[in-house]
């Protein structure tokens, strides 16, 4: 069979009839639902009632877990997904119709993008007017972080979803894949505080500058230029994690 390429192209209507089709099988899944959209809320909330009696420490650590939390939650949902899609066949079934795997590939980045912008649009929201989250910046920016990071987490969840036969299997790549990023980021040492090779194994995880501009959002009332050039990296690793997720389609296809 011939391998689909990002270069071909995907073409709308089956684009837009796998969007839909995915985002009906989230809205009838009502835990998926529940651990999309209640669990990071409720993890805000723990986190608000630990830091109540230490002053300006709950703003400190909900800024970047409103950055991490939609990372670990959606790589853990789209390698679950994908993993369903490929196990049961759907996937095989799709390329034998005019569905390609770049329309696959987009159309679950599409539709888990739709999922991540409302999961962060409404933890955001909670965060700041139920818990009193206070930022120099605006809140805007903290939103776009993190539906980067959520995007990423799709991109890698597609990704890992092909080293995985088995939803065990694919829980098990959380602490390959997403743990040492958590670990690394900055949230428990500061980054100039670490080790030399330390820093440097932190200058090549993404989650470490999803992190930076949460912190610029918290300090600096306007967008700075290391804001920018975090959002940029970030999303530089997110068209790279789409473009090797793509490649296991073309694998598993030939």
């Amino acid at each position: 069979m011939t391998a689909p390429s990002l270069e071909a192209g995907a073409r709308p209507h089956i684009l837009l009839a796998t969007v839909k089709r995915i985002l009906l099988q989230l809205r009838h899944d009502r835990r998926t639902l529940a651990m999309l959209l209640g669990v990071p809320i409720m993890l805000m909330a723990l986190l608000y009632f630990m830091f109540e009696n230490e002053p300006g420490r709950f703003d400190q650590v909900a800024l970047v877990m409103l950055a991490v939390f939609p990372f670990v939650i959606m790589f853990l949902l789209t390698s679950i997904a994908m993993l369903r899609e490929r196990t049961s066949g759907t996937l095989e079934r799709l390329m034998t119709t005019p569905t390609r795997g770049v329309d696959l590939l987009f159309a679950y980045g599409i539709a888990f993008g739709i999922a991540a912008a409302v999961q962060a649009s409404l933890v955001a929201a909670c965060t700041y007017w139920l818990f009193g989250l206070g930022t120099a910046g605006g809140a805007e920016y903290v939103v776009l972080v993190a539906v980067l990071t959520a995007l990423l987490g799709v991109g890698l969840g597609l990704l890992c979803s092909a080293f995985a036969r088995t939803e065990f299997q694919a829980v098990q790549l959380l602490p390959v894949v997403v743990i040492p990023q958590i670990l690394l980021c900055g949230l428990f040492v500061p980054r100039p505080s670490m080790a030399t090779w330390l820093h440097v194994v932190s200058d090549a995880l993404p989650l470490s500058y999803a992190v930076q501009a949460s912190q610029e959002v918290g300090l600096h009332d306007s967008p700075t230029g290391l804001l920018w050039r975090d959002l940029g990296i970030m999303f530089g690793c997110v068209v790279l994690a789409l473009s090797l997720a793509s490649g296991t389609l073309r694998r598993m296809t030939d």
